[in-house]
């Protein structure tokens, strides 16, 4: 019996959400209905600064052939769309091709105005408004130290890492990014943004110890992101979420707000996680990275800026799949000649861009797990549909 009372206290959903609830959600022990309870949640406890758009609604058009169904190919195993979308708990799915909606599907009472969480889709946002400084004179380049712009930074691990290092997670800096780890520097975040005190996290990070020399080691941080936001901070002299808006959201033609987790009160956005917005917009996002960064006709971006930035490269004589918190996409051929890229972040979000075959591919889910649960590899996903486009 006291089983069976723990099982209805854990499937029950909550009127407001507290910190036990996210730490459960980090470490993958929500239930589905809890989940896409949490997930459509835009603050999960924590304060948000709003990203505005400006009315000028980019329109998303049908195209005159749509997708219903096609092959997916995975380890070896055939599947189809239907087994996607049930299998990897897809609650939204939108697939463009040169801008035109080929394929639309929202699942588990989603629709077109449900915010969803991005997760680290927001490392890969965060970094292309470091570009978007680069362009506007506010950075320099990719070169200089990180500790031009957050002097405060000098006596800590960062103090000889460049901002280049620090977009593609090669610093040195140690760091566990296991989210159900409760011991890991991942959760250790986590608890400082519970607390929600001004400064604590950048403070936390400075303390953290060298592992490696800058440039000689990859390793996946979602502090590394939080001083890639403090960057733009210090650099721009704007909230993120309102050169967010600036920038790109109230010029790429975003139909609703998102919002974005703050650290406190008033305080620095999350830079590694915590915006919400819709599927529709999150594909826009992705169309104007397609479209060369160009936004209301001005450009926002240095000019090759989005291939760098999603390129694979070598660190120690070794090739990475990885950019300035972007991830390369092979093709199924394993070449890299399509330029495809995308932004992915825990339980199955991912802005997908294909420049050359002109797709771009929108997913949101509610896995079981952060990381591994799927059944069928995104990856194997986005090509199978660039095939069955072709």
């Amino acid at each position: 019996m006291s089983a069976d009372r723990d099982l209805k206290s854990v499937a029950s959903l909550p009127s407001s959400i507290d910190a036990e609830w996210v730490r459960r959600a980090y470490a993958g022990k929500l239930l589905p209905a809890q989940q896409r309870h949490l997930f459509s949640d835009v603050h999960w406890g924590f304060p948000t600064r709003t990203v505005r758009c400006s009315g000028v609604v980019q329109a998303l058009p049908q195209a005159g052939t749509r997708l219903s169904d096609f092959p997916i190919q995975s380890r070896g195993v055939d599947y189809d769309l239907p087994d996607y979308l049930s299998r990897n708990c897809v609650v939204g799915l939108m697939v463009l091709q040169h801008g035109r909606v080929v394929l639309e599907s929202y699942e588990q009472g989603a629709d077109a105005t449900t915010p969803w969480i991005s997760m680290s889709l927001a490392k890969s946002v965060s970094t292309t408004l470091v570009g978007a400084a680069i362009r506007d004179g506010c950075i320099g380049n990719v070169a200089e130290p990180l500790t031009r712009y957050l002097p405060e930074l000098r006596n800590s691990a960062y103090a000889s890492v460049s901002i280049r290092e620090l977009l593609q997670m090669t610093s040195g800096v140690r760091w566990d990014d296991t989210h159900t780890d409760p011991s890991s520097q991942r959760r250790r975040m986590l608890e400082l943004q519970i607390e929600q005190q001004p400064g604590t996290i950048l403070r936390y990070l400075a303390s953290l110890p060298r592992a490696a020399d800058p440039g000689s080691v990859w390793n996946y941080s979602t502090g590394e992101t939080h001083v890639v936001g403090a960057l733009v901070r210090a650099a721009t002299g704007a909230w993120l979420a309102d050169y967010l808006s600036e920038k790109i959201w109230s010029r790429a033609g975003m139909q609703s707000e998102a919002t974005w987790w703050l650290e406190s009160p008033g305080g620095l956005e999350v830079a590694g996680s915590g915006i919400s917005a819709t599927l529709r917009d999150y594909a826009r996002f992705g169309s104007f990275l397609m479209q060369e960064s160009v936004a209301g006709g001005e450009q926002v971006l240095p000019q090759g800026w989005v291939r760098e930035a999603t390129s694979p490269r070598h660190i120690a004589g070794k090739r990475l799949d990885y950019g300035y918190m972007w991830w390369p996409v092979a093709a199924a051929d394993g070449s890299f000649d399509d330029g495809a890229f995308s932004g992915r972040g825990i339980f199955g979000q991912f802005i997908y861009v294909n420049p050359r075959q002109q797709v771009v591919i929108a997913v949101l889910s509610a896995r079981s797990k952060p990381k591994w649960a799927e059944a069928i590899i995104d990856n194997d996903f986005f090509n199978s549909t660039v095939a069955a486009l072709r």
